[in-house]
C-alpha cells in the first residue's frame, strides 16, 4: 500500500502541471486581459489614471497617462491615443513585459512554495482573499453534502428493496423532477415563497449572519447561524441528490442478486440481517468512497449562483469576479490550490475503498 500511495502522490505532479499548462494557454488567448481590463477601468470612469493605478500601501504608480494623436497603434483594444511608456508600466506591472513561457515557468516555481502573490485589482494576497471567503462554502460544502448522504443513502436502500413498488416509482418521479430544476432556480423560488417576496418572510433575504450577530449570545449566533443558511442549502441538496440516490439504489440492486445474498438468506437471516450485515458493506463501497470527490465539487463548483443569489460572499462568487477581471493571480492561485487539493482527495477516496473493505488490495491488483 506504502508503495502505491507513493506512486499516487508522484503522479500528482505531472497531472497538476498539465492541468496548469492547459488553463494558463487558454486564459492567455482569451481576449480582454487584466492590461485591458485595467485600461477599460481606468480610462471609462473619468478620473485620474494616477490614483486608479496606485497600488495599496506601494505608495507609487504607473506614470502619467497622456493622450494625443500620432501615438501609434497598440495591441491592447482601448490603448489607442494613450502613451506607450504607459503601456510598458502597465506590461511590467502585471508581468506581460516577459515571454508567455517564463511566465508560466515562474508562476509554477512560485506556486510550489505555495507564493501566490497579490490580486491585480484587490490589492490584497490571494491567499488572504481566500481564507476571507472560505468559511462561507465550507458552510455551504459541508451542510450540502451532509444532508445530501443524509438523504439519498436511506432512501436509495429503500428504493432498492422496494423496488417496482408505488412508493419506488413516486419517489423516483419526485427525484427526476427535483433534477429538472436547476438549483438556482429553485434558489429564486425559495427567495420569492419563504423570504419577504410575495408570501412568507420566515427567512432573510441575504448574509450569512445578521447585523447584530456578535451581539448575540452563543445559543443565539447558532440559531440566527442555521436561520440564515437553511434556504441556500435547501437549493443546493435538492439538485444535489438525485445522483447519489440512484448510484446507491443501483448498486445495492446488484448485491442483491448475488449468490451470496440468496445463500444468507437459505440459511434463514433475516431480511435485515443480510441487509445490514452482508449487502451494506459491498454496496455502499463506491458511495462512500466517492465522499472527498463529492464534496470537493460542492464546495468549490456548485455554489457560485447560490452565492450570488443570496448575497453570500464565499469562494464561488470570489472566483466568478476574478474570471470576469482577469485577475490572473486569483484564478490560477485558486486554480493551483484547489486541483492540488482536488487531487488529494481523490487518493482519500481510494484508501477509502480499503477502509470499507479491509480485503482490497491496489498492490495486488496492479501486479
Amino acid at each position: 500500500m506504502t508503495a502505491y500511495i507513493i506512486r499516487r502522490l508522484l503522479l500528482i505532479i505531472p497531472t497538476l502541471v498539465g492541468i496548469m499548462l492547459v488553463n494558463f494557454v487558454i486564459i492567455q488567448v482569451a481576449p480582454g486581459g487584466p492590461v485591458e481590463q485595467a485600461i477599460a477601468q481606468l480610462t471609462g470612469e473619468g478620473m485620474d489614471i494616477t490614483q486608479r493605478v496606485t497600488r495599496a500601501g506601494a505608495g507609487e504608480t504607473l506614470g502619467t497617462v497622456t493622450s494625443g494623436e500620432g501615438r501609434g497603434t497598440s495591441p491592447y483594444r482601448g490603448a489607442q491615443g494613450l502613451d506607450p511608456e504607459f503601456i510598458k508600466e502597465l506590461e511590467k506591472r502585471f508581468g506581460f513585459d516577459k515571454p508567455l513561457h517564463v511566465r508560466f515557468m515562474q508562476m509554477m516555481r512560485s506556486y510550489l512554495m505555495f507564493d501566490f502573490g497579490e490580486s491585480f485589482f484587490r490589492d490584497r494576497s490571494v491567499v488572504t482573499l481566500v481564507l476571507d471567503k472560505m468559511p462561507v462554502s465550507i458552510s455551504l460544502g459541508v451542510w450540502t453534502t451532509l444532508l445530501v448522504y443524509l438523504i439519498s443513502i436511506p432512501l436509495g436502500i429503500t428504493k432498492a428493496v422496494r423496488d417496482d413498488s408505488p412508493f419506488d416509482v413516486g419517489s423516483s418521479f419526485a427525484i427526476v423532477l427535483g433534477t429538472a430544476i436547476p438549483s438556482f432556480l429553485f434558489a429564486v423560488f425559495l427567495l420569492v415563497v419563504f423570504a419577504g417576496g410575495s408570501y412568507l418572510d420566515w427567512f432573510p433575504l441575504r448574509g450569512l449572519t445578521s447585523e447584530n450577530w456578535a451581539e448575540l449570545s452563543p445559543l443565539g449566533k447558532i440559531l440566527d447561524y442555521l436561520w440564515h443558511i437553511t434556504l441556500p442549502v435547501t437549493a443546493m441538496v435538492i439538485g444535489g441528490f438525485a445522483t447519489l440516490t440512484m448510484l446507491t439504489k443501483n448498486s445495492f440492486l446488484d448485491q442483491l442478486q448475488q449468490q451470496y445474498v440468496l445463500t444468507a438468506k437459505a440459511k434463514g437471516l433475516s431480511q435485515k440481517r443480510v441487509l445490514y450485515g452482508h449487502v451494506f458493506r459491498n454496496a455502499m463501497l463506491i458511495v462512500i468512497a466517492g465522499f472527498p470527490s463529492a464534496f470537493v465539487g460542492i464546495l468549490f463548483t456548485g455554489s457560485v449562483l447560490i452565492e450570488v443569489i443570496f448575497s453570500l460572499d464565499g469562494l464561488g462568487l470570489l472566483g466568478f469576479e476574478a474570471a470576469f477581471n482577469r485577475d490572473y493571480p486569483l484564478m490560477f492561485g485558486t486554480l493551483y490550490f484547489f486541483s492540488l487539493l482536488g487531487l488529494l482527495l481523490n487518493l482519500v477516496g481510494d484508501l477509502m475503498y480499503t477502509v470499507v473493505d479491509p480485503r482490497i488490495d491496489f498492490e495486488r491488483r496492479e501486479a
